[in-house]
């Protein structure tokens, strides 16, 4: 059949819209047949702004695709948008909202199956017969593939934060509870396979093509490219497979997850951190213990391989603290005791381990939960002792990473986990002294090298970008850990300013804020809709027409 371009497409689907009423997001759902190969490809069309226009001075563009080029539907979600956009007082912010919301399920399930589709489990059925090594139960049952935007790859943190804002939606639209017991399965997948790397292929089920990175990486432990899109370890992507779960059972109160794939990949989780608390030196002797992880790339980027033969920078013993040798923006860490990402995996584990001892299915099951809250503590007293540091200024500070040895880095980077972000893990309260003190020392440009200024933005940013680039998630952050109404406000002001397609950009330069990186950024758009919610629940009056509360 003819493709159509997807300019000539976009002005059909949008005259299409317009002749059935559909305008903002509560389109219904056409009907008839269509062939997808026919959408428009989101990577371009997000890069240009789509009729109709909003009615305030920004006037944003409408930049969800045609209900047939969806990749999810979910009434709950359309409900949620609906209720939401009809009581915002700013038209503009509204129409961030309506685009930025079901970001994630418009254009991201690249494969979900609830696990009795015939075809599906044909596929694997095809598997088994050609490879006598497939574990039982290996891909069986839902399975969800959900990629971070512009990139056919899957990112354990990324996904989980892209589906962290449908959560609360779970008990309410079965396809909602399915699409993320399904993410749980497959994240499962990935972790039992490849516990060390960050980015995955599509499931083989899914029939989706693989890709590759196009980089000259040596990593140990090997793995195979078939499964794998990339392999940086980032502690705080096995912190977020455990989170997806947490998040879950928290809304839902299902324990459909707790599957023998689920348990495994757990148990596999604990040998990474065994591994990874190791120090560089054997405590007794003295002498040199190799890692049980190197990377090694080809790059004349500093922060995109690891020094001293692909090891980092030797850690100290007796610390608690659990090695990364990634940051969340996929950086390499400087010193490896990466503060942020062990908080998180602190609070996690304890999640996980009180619902594990909640399900009591088993005496093992009693015996990892308190393996599970042991290192929960563990790693949070190696945190109070090692990463809280004195600052001249600004007193009791945590630290960005620390070696065990007395080295430290004073800073934060935009990207989930942050120091910024320690109350929205749960890991602190945002009363708590020390974050405090941290807080000021990251939103000051003499406290934190990241912390960017400009003629038309400012925001935290990180060297993954560079140093005049802001990224819009900070100020998102900032906002939700605020109380300060006109703080708030100058977030949200900022943000929406930038916003000029309608999309949560990466980043935007701090001077020319119509310069950005990536116009189709998922996980931005969805750290947005948590930030509306933050708000419609704590401070309704900054957003509604009226002062009252909206919960999902």
């Amino acid at each position: 059949m003819i493709r159509l371009s997807w300019c000539t497409l976009a002005v059909a689907l949008l005259a299409t819209a317009a002749a059935s009423g559909g305008r903002d997001g509560n389109q219904e759902r056409l009907t008839g047949k269509f062939d997808k190969a026919a959408c428009p490809d989101y990577a371009t069309y997000s890069t240009y702004p789509h009729p109709p226009l909003s009615n305030g001075p920004l006037k944003l563009p409408f930049q969800r695709p045609d209900p047939r080029c969806r990749t999810f539907h979910s009434d709950a979600i359309e409900k949620v948008i609906a209720d939401i956009t009809s009581r915002m007082k700013d038209a503009d912010l509204a129409r961030l909202f309506e685009n930025a919301f079901p970001s994630t399920t418009d254009t991201t399930v690249k494969f979900h199956t609830d696990g009795k589709d015939e075809k599906i489990k044909q596929r694997l059925r095809s598997r088994r017969e050609k490879d006598a090594w497939l574990d039982e139960g290996e891909w069986e049952g839902p399975q969800s593939f959900i990629i971070t935007g512009d990139i056919l790859a899957e990112w354990l943190r990324d996904s989980t934060n892209q589906l962290k804002p449908y959560q609360p939606l779970a008990t309410k639209d079965k396809a909602i509870f399915n699409l993320i017991l399904g993410a749980i399965n497959t994240q499962s997948e990935y972790v039992i396979s490849s516990p060390y790397c960050n980015a995955f292929q599509p499931p083989p089920v899914s029939g989706l093509p693989i890709s590759y990175n196009g980089q000259d990486d040596a990593v140990h432990p090997i793995y195979e490219p078939n499964v794998v899109f990339e392999c940086k370890y980032e502690l705080d992507s096995l912190a977020h497979f455990l989170a997806l779960a947490n998040d879950f059972h928290h809304h839902t109160g299902s324990t459909q997850f707790l599957t023998p794939r689920w348990y495994k990949a757990v148990h596999t989780l604990l040998s990474v951190l065994d591994a990874q608390s190791q120090s560089t030196f054997e405590p007794e002797t003295g002498s040199y213990q190799q890692n049980a992880y190197t990377f090694q790339r080809r790059t004349n980027t500093g922060t995109e391989t690891l020094n001293l033969g692909g090891i980092g920078n030797p850690l100290n013993n007796g610390t608690g603290l659990v090695r990364s040798a990634f940051r969340p923006s996929d950086d390499a860490t400087i010193f490896g005791f990466f503060i942020p990402a062990n908080a998180q995996m602190a609070v996690e584990l304890n999640r996980t381990a009180s619902i594990i001892k909640q399900a009591k299915s088993s005496a093992n099951d009693a015996e990892l939960a308190q393996t599970l809250s042991d290192w929960s503590a563990r790693i949070a007293r190696g945190i109070w002792e090692h990463g809280v540091v004195r600052h001249r200024t600004h007193g009791d500070v945590f630290a960005y990473e620390v070696d065990g040895y007395g080295s430290m880095l004073l800073m934060d980077d935009a990207n989930y986990p942050s120091l910024l972000a320690l109350p929205l893990m749960g890991f602190v309260d945002t009363g708590d002294e020390t974050y405090r003190n941290t807080r000021r020392m990251l939103l000051d440009k003499a406290g934190n090298p990241y912390f960017l200024t400009g003629k038309e933005f400012k925001g935290v940013g990180g060297p993954h970008i560079g140093l005049q680039n802001a990224w819009p998630m900070s100020l998102l952050v900032q906002a939700q850990t605020s109380d300060d109404d006109e703080e708030i406000m100058e977030c949200l002001r900022l943000v929406l300013n930038s916003s000029k397609l309608g999309l949560i950009h990466e980043s935007v330069n701090v001077d020319y804020a119509q310069s950005y990186t990536r116009s189709w950024f998922a996980w931005a758009n969805g750290v947005f809709a948590e930030t509306i919610f933050n708000l419609a629940k704590r401070k309704p009056h900054l957003i509604f027409k009226d002062s009252r509360p909206y919960e999902l």
